[in-house]
């Protein structure tokens, strides 16, 4: 795992490295272009390349400090601030798109001339298929080493290519119609940048909240988990997200109640172990005994669980047990429904207990509803 960490650290910082360079030649291009010519639109797209530098010595800085090991203060480590700095990125993205807006507005009101030169599309031309190349390349490594921060960039570099086109477009206008353009071109400009800024900022927040984890990371760790032999079920899986690739988890294992605790134990331990050396995850186990050789147990069970797929099939039940009495049994189990269900607590409750009913009056139901992944 340590050798996957420095991997993805130095292809982190390298991507960062090559944004830099891609950005400041881009820079020093439009900005030299653009200052020459008194084309804002132009000036401005290169004082874009700027920021975009700017982010990624951020990006690159970011990928040091979260190699970072855990200490007292920090003791899972400092992943997040990647997602940090992605949101400092989007910040400086909305600071040059409100004072490109203002100077664009301010050409629109008071038009200045512009000289029509050859160098300002073949500068434009190459800043397309640059940003082209800087985009496949950022999605390829971010999707390689899963790094918000380089998706942002990937973003950026895809507006940049729109932007800059859309520049490229206005220039052509004023060409062959001799109408100044240039403010307009400013304003889309600007309007793309702040664009891209609200993406990466809208992600970035969405992480940090505490996004519900990916599909496949959960269907993952419950086959991981469900391939032991002697697991019966997992339920009440979380999944916890405090950086790139560092995740935690935990979930109840099912496991025969008539096997010995210290063996069923030493499962749970295996598991654990086996799942930071395979997949990085640090895990956590509890054992969850359930009866298996009560057959009127079992045979409820199964009546219950088809009872609670007729709400819907997504539903699911665990921790299942009985307890026996003289005038009533007590029967207890949680119903597991995905989030943003259309059905109240209330409403799926009634309809267990009142089918539930028509099995036995005798049976109590204590039900416990919970969201899940």
């Amino acid at each position: 795992m340590e050798k996957t960490k420095n991997k993805r650290a130095f292809l982190g910082r390298l991507a960062g490295i090559v944004g830099i360079i891609v950005n400041i030649l881009l820079a020093v291009g439009k900005i030299g272009v653009g200052v020459i010519f008194g084309v804002l639109s132009v000036t401005a797209d290169g004082i874009n390349n700027l920021t975009d530098c700017g982010s990624s010595v951020i990006s690159t800085v970011s990928f040091k400090l979260s190699e970072k090991p855990a200490d007292k203060e920090h003791p899972f480590g400092h992943g997040r601030i990647e997602y940090i700095l992605s949101m400092v990125v989007a910040f400086i993205i909305f600071f040059v798109a409100f004072e490109t807006v203002k100077e664009a507005v301010g050409k629109i009101i008071q038009p200045v001339g512009i000289v029509i030169s050859i160098w300002i599309p073949i500068m434009l031309g190459v800043s397309i298929v640059a940003k082209i190349g800087l985009f496949i390349y950022y999605r390829i490594v971010a999707k390689k080493i899963d790094s918000t921060i380089l998706k942002a960039s990937a973003t950026d570099s895809l507006s940049d290519c729109v932007s800059t086109f859309m520049v490229l477009v206005c220039f052509f206008i004023t060409y062959f119609t001799g109408y100044n353009v240039d403010g307009y071109a400013g304003v889309l400009v600007a309007l793309f940048i702040g664009y891209s800024a609200f993406g990466i900022l809208k992600e970035v927040v969405s992480t940090l909240i505490g996004k519900a984890p990916d599909e496949k990371l959960v269907n993952k760790i419950k086959d991981k988990i469900r391939s032991y032999p002697d697991v019966l079920g997992v339920h009440d899986l979380l999944v916890y997200n405090y950086g790139p690739n560092k995740y935690f988890a935990s979930a109840h294992i099912e496991v025969d109640a008539n096997v010995d605790v210290l063996q069923s134990h030493e499962l749970v331990d295996l598991i654990e172990k086996e799942f930071i050396q395979d997949e990085g995850i640090v895990f956590t186990g509890h054992l969850d005994p359930i009866v298996t050789d009560n057959e009127k147990v079992s045979e409820l069970k199964i009546k219950v669980e088809n009872i609670v797929c007729e709400i819907d099939e997504r539903l699911t039940i665990h921790d299942f047990r009985m307890v026996f009495g003289e005038n009533r049994t007590n029967v207890l189990f949680d119903v597991l429904v995905p989030y943003g269900f259309n059905k109240s607590k209330t409403e799926i409750v009634d309809y267990i207990t009142n089918k539930v009913k028509l099995i036995d009056e005798r049976y109590y139901l204590v039900i416990t509803v919970e969201p899940g992944i």
